[in-house]
């Protein structure tokens, strides 16, 4: 933990070689990455919320819970929306510096990581409950088993997708520094810098 401040002040210390780059623009493009993937995200909650109530009340057996279960699911996935779009207002017009911008970056990919992993817990989840429904012939767990299959899908997909995105947007902050390189470290990640 000592180092992280030597490291930012190094970071802070170095001039930028490529004139065009600011710091900023990262922080920018990665704002309209997010509010592009929140959108997308309220547009797949909405739908399903509103195909899934439809649905439920027409449904009978497994059907029945496997649509219940996607309202559900989605009206978590719109807080979590509104809640994201709540923050993106927050940071509207806010300033990075080079460390920031940085350390921003890569708390999104981390979070994308993270969340991809749940996602594959959500399907490993639905698949058991989905099975353990067929042998009890427990429509309950075989649509709710259904459900979270389908959704953490969608969700593995999505988060994989934005994190190959906001990778490549986070790759521009080791092009501004061509002798800069970030490798793998005993504590987590060290900076290299070659002269």
């Amino acid at each position: 933990m000592k180092k992280a401040p030597i490291l930012i002040a190094l970071l802070c210390s170095f001039s930028l070689h490529a004139q065009d780059f600011q710091p900023d623009s990262i922080a920018i493009k990665r704002h309209a990455i997010n509010k592009i993937n929140l959108s997308i995200l309220s547009a797949w909650a909405g739908l399903n919320i509103v195909q899934g109530g439809i649905a439920a009340s027409n449904a009978q057996n497994s059907d029945k819970y496997f649509h219940q279960t996607n309202v559900y699911w989605n009206v978590v996935n719109l807080a979590i929306a509104g809640y994201g779009f709540w923050q993106l207002r927050k940071e509207l017009g806010r300033q990075y510096t080079l460390a920031e911008n940085i350390e921003a970056q890569q708390k999104i990919e981390k979070l994308l990581l993270l969340n991809s992993g749940l996602d594959l817990a959500y399907m490993t989840t639905g698949m058991y409950l989905n099975e353990r429904g067929k042998r009890l012939t427990d429509n309950q767990l075989k649509g709710v088993g259904n459900s979270l299959v389908m959704q953490g899908g969608f969700l593995l997909i999505f988060d994989i997708i934005q994190y190959a995105i906001h990778r490549n947007n986070g790759k521009a902050l080791l092009k501004a520094f061509p002798g800069m390189q970030i490798t793998p470290a005993s504590q987590g990640l060290g900076l290299a810098v070659r002269f």
